[in-house]
């Protein structure tokens, strides 16, 4: 998993409520067994018109000027739905390192923070801010000290010590284990073998 420690970045504004995975990444785009290769059909519904599959140069990531924005502010009840894992990759894969939510569903917090995509909880004043920032500015999200700042603002926010540590040291659940294989090593020499 990538360190995440801070992130200067633009931002991408989609201030919609209840955003589901099944508007993130469509169920059709499901049957790839790779993490990758996803970006390209996130939010496709949105992002492409329905009768030419054209680009729909109305929809924001369709916009030039966002193209390079790695952080997302949106609305509350962020990835709810069925419970893809998918949908943290589409984000991920697109190019997403930080979605900025009022909430989210319980499953894809949890996929996110095991994919590394940070998913932060502000309230809906702070993300009303950040949505109504330049295109070409950028704010910093700074992990360690658990604030995102923009000019003259600071909003702070809350994450579990455990999963502040996997993302500052880039460590998915497989490493954390493996940090306690001589110990693990040692157990297993101790149990008896009934063969």
């Amino acid at each position: 998993m990538k360190k995440i420690t801070t992130i200067n970045s633009g931002v991408i504004p989609l201030m919609r409520d209840n955003i589901d995975t099944d508007q993130i990444i469509p169920k059709q785009f499901l049957k790839n067994i790779l993490k990758s290769g996803y970006g390209r059909n996130l939010f496709y519904d949105w992002r492409y018109k329905s009768t030419s599959k054209e680009a729909n140069p109305d929809f924001i990531l369709n916009k030039p000027e966002y193209k390079q924005a790695q952080i997302l502010v949106t609305g509350e009840n962020f990835g709810c739905g069925s419970s893809r894992e998918h949908a943290v990759w589409a984000l991920k894969d697109y190019g997403f390192q930080v979605v900025i939510a009022g909430s989210y569903s319980d499953i894809f917090y949890m996929n996110s923070t095991k994919n590394g995509l940070l998913a932060i909880e502000l309230p809906k004043k702070d993300r009303t801010i950040l949505a109504s920032i330049p295109a070409k500015e950028k704010i910093i999200v700074d992990l360690p000290r658990q604030q995102v700042r923009y000019e003259k603002y600071q909003f702070d926010f809350s994450i579990n010590p455990l999963w502040k540590h996997k993302f500052i040291n880039g460590l998915d659940d497989i490493a954390i284990t493996m940090n306690y294989a001589k110990k693990i090593e040692t157990y297993e020499k101790k149990i008896p073998n009934f063969n």
